[in-house]
């Protein structure tokens, strides 16, 4: 019970010291829509380094969507494969998960090109890191993932094996409430 009303003290601040986030959106409207989910996935995103925040509003499903709000990647999710194909495959030193298989366990998504360049727009993000992001699925039967940065003040998306992992490179994610 104590972590619950940490997290959403953490959370509601962070609300509240970027507005300009989620223009005309009430944290009170937000924080009714925390169900037990959302706060387990929430509290997910914030243990691992993501600093969820409310980025926007979406009319079509009637949710708030949070993500990723840290300056880098989240420290917590990064050296890991795209998905777990391509983590079981490699020949040798697989990490112990992917960005798709935390994702999934923990019940958020990843961020796609389209999310990835909105979050760009409140503020400049992974400047010394990069991230998976979710991939067309052309692209990943090829053996290929996407992967987004911002460098030169820049978004640039890329590809790369999708069983590559390095140091600097995670993933951020999405929930929507």
């Amino acid at each position: 019970m104590a972590a619950k009303k940490d997290l959403l003290k953490t959370l509601k601040e962070r609300f509240e010291s970027h507005p300009e986030r989620h223009p005309g959106i009430l944290w009170e409207t937000v924080s009714g829509r925390l169900t037990p989910g959302a706060v387990a996935s929430l509290s997910w995103m914030e243990e691992t380094g993501g600093e969820p925040d409310v980025i926007g509003y979406d009319p079509e499903t009637d949710s708030f969507i949070f993500a990723d709000c840290s300056k880098e990647t989240p420290a917590g999710r990064r050296s890991v494969c795209y998905d777990g194909h391509s983590r079981t495959t490699r020949k040798k030193n697989a990490p112990a998960t992917s960005a798709w298989e935390s994702a999934e366990t923990n019940n958020v998504c990843l961020l796609n090109e389209e999310d990835y360049r909105k979050l760009q727009e409140l503020g400049e993000f992974d400047l010394k890191t990069s991230c998976w992001i979710d991939t067309p699925e052309e692209i990943r039967k090829a053996g290929g993932a996407l992967f987004a940065e911002r460098r030169y003040g820049k978004v640039f998306i890329f590809h790369n094996g999708a069983d590559s992992y390095y140091s600097v490179r995670g993933f951020r994610t999405k929930l929507s409430v």
